[in-house]
């Protein structure tokens, strides 16, 4: 009878937990369904604005095309769904944090919530990076160095599969302090580590960025350059992070 009981008491809290996951996710569906309702009549709008860099760099020598009848309408409606993700990311984040904040201990959240909104900044401000900076001079050099006998005309799909991908790109790119700060705060490596593994992050950030961007040096030197300097962001906020790290003397408190 004892164990019936104590195999009980272990159930609930896991049947609850479970049963919060499930509410937060149909919230976070929820508000990505309610956003993208209220995008869809802006779906083709949205998609022209997106498009304005190829086009400015298109302009007076070629347009886009749509290869397949259907793309026409599919793909303004794909591109307003992942529009919807991006607005609805504060809110998805939210939900995930709801969710393990509980089990944090209060200096945790201490040093959690000021990740946690500095991460939704750093992601779109990756994008706007993005669009703003990357997208008009990778466009510029593939139609400067197209043949004078072939005309560049990109297909809507690819193109909206293009800047999606680099979208995501640059917005977990971006990412990067947030990542070396928690490293550095979970006592998984030292901020003076991580300067001296310098060589290989370099590598590495072209090595990310060449498989992350098209095939040429403008459009991987961009995000490369770019990784490179928020890694050094991220030692010297790791830093500050150490150096003004409160005593673990609520460890054993809960939130």
């Amino acid at each position: 009878m004892t164990d019936e009981f104590e195999e009980e008491q272990e159930t609930q809290p896991l049947v609850e937990h479970l049963t919060e996951l499930r509410d937060r996710l149909v919230r976070a569906v929820l508000a990505v369904v309610i956003i993208f309702i209220s995008l869809i009549y802006f779906a083709r709008d949205i998609y022209n604005f997106v498009a304005q860099p190829l086009m400015q760099a298109l302009e007076g020598t070629s347009t886009m095309i749509a290869t397949d009848v259907t793309a026409t309408f599919l793909t303004p409606f794909k591109l307003t769904f992942f529009v919807s993700v991006f607005i609805a990311m504060p809110f998805l984040l939210y939900q995930i944090w709801a969710f393990i904040a509980p089990a944090l201990y209060r200096n945790e959240k201490r040093l959690a919530k000021p990740i946690f909104a500095s991460s939704i900044v750093l992601f779109y401000l990756g994008i706007a990076f993005a669009y703003f900076i990357v997208l008009p001079p990778i466009f510029m050099f593939f139609n400067a160095i197209t043949p004078d006998d072939v005309a560049l005309m990109p297909d809507i799909t690819t193109f909206l599969s293009l800047v999606i991908k680099l979208f995501f790109a640059f917005g977990l790119a971006f990412e990067i302090p947030v990542a070396t700060v928690i490293l550095v705060t979970a006592g998984v490596i030292s901020p003076e580590g991580l300067a001296q593994k310098r060589p290989y992050v370099i590598v590495a950030c072209f090595v990310i960025a060449m498989l992350m961007t098209p095939p040429d040096v403008v459009s991987q030197s961009l995000l490369a350059f770019p990784m490179w300097g928020l890694f050094e962001i991220g030692i010297f906020f790791g830093k500050l992070a150490i150096k003004n790290r409160p005593a673990q003397t609520e460890e054993s408190e809960e939130a």
